[in-house]
């Protein structure tokens, strides 16, 4: 399917999701149109809410606040993860000495961390960059180590065989083979980072999109919280979007799928 298809595609899917919804809020074709909107609101006050915050302007400060908790998350448990996972994949006993330790970290439920994140760090930023790091960094990780592990004996006998050394052969030879895994995992990880920010925003802050979400939900504002949710979604999307751009610079060198164009 070429892009211009792809993209009519998607956006009659997102015109028949609206549609049905405001169908079933404003008429009485799934029963009672004001129950409907009671529990779901409807697209007309969603839009007319996100129109407000951002005609207004409050919604900058708030939308700073969880880009900047996502982001340092983000970075953070990338670059802990790329480090750990490439240490482990080349150092097998350090990584059979801490498998237990690294599963059973990974097993720990985040919502159980975060209150206790908010105890040591407090109700500041770093609360829930402490949260969303949790939360991207064994997605990052265990995608670099496999990625790593999985190098082609083939290519990486070839490399020891023309003297390679160890500098060389990571430049030229694992990071190359890894990058694939960690790219498809930044793509999961990013939505972690904002999930994190918001969770560690809706248990206690002052500011940022979750704040936003858990004030409207207290006055039982359901456009507000569905206004929150369109927005933090379209965020996710466009962060997502530019984690693209730079994987297609850097894996220029890869062909896409299915023969086409990156």
């Amino acid at each position: 399917m070429n892009r211009p298809l792809l993209l009519a595609a998607q956006i009659a899917v997102a015109l028949a999701i609206i549609g049905g919804w405001h169908l079933a809020s404003t008429t009485h074709l799934l029963g009672d149109p004001r129950k409907i909107a009671f529990f779901f609101s409807t697209p007309r006050d969603v839009w007319n809410q996100i129109v407000a915050w951002f005609t207004e302007g409050s919604i900058w400060r708030h939308l700073w606040i969880t880009l900047l908790e996502a982001m340092l998350a983000f970075a953070i448990g990338t670059i802990a993860a790329l480090i750990l996972g490439f240490w482990f994949a080349r150092r097998p006993v350090v990584a059979a000495v801490f498998d237990p330790y690294v599963k059973a970290a990974n097993a720990l439920p985040r919502v159980v961390l975060a209150p206790i994140f908010a105890l040591w760090f407090g109700l500041g930023i770093w609360s829930k960059v402490a949260l969303g790091f949790t939360l991207v960094f064994f997605i990052v990780f265990f995608n670099v180590y496999q990625g790593v592990k999985e190098v082609n004996p083939t290519v990486l006998a070839n490399a020891r065989m023309l003297g390679m050394n160890e500098r060389q052969l990571l430049r030229h030879v694992y990071v190359p083979s890894a990058l694939a895994w960690v790219f498809s995992s930044l793509h999961t990880s990013i939505g972690f980072a904002v999930v994190g920010a918001v969770v560690g925003e809706y248990l206690g802050a002052s500011a940022g999109l979750g704040y936003l979400i858990s004030q409207a939900e207290g006055m039982f504002d359901i456009a507000g919280v569905f206004a929150g949710m369109v927005v933090l979604s379209a965020f996710v999307l466009l962060i997502d979007y530019m984690v693209t751009l730079i994987e297609r610079r850097l894996l220029v060198w890869k062909p896409a799928p299915g023969g086409g164009d990156r």
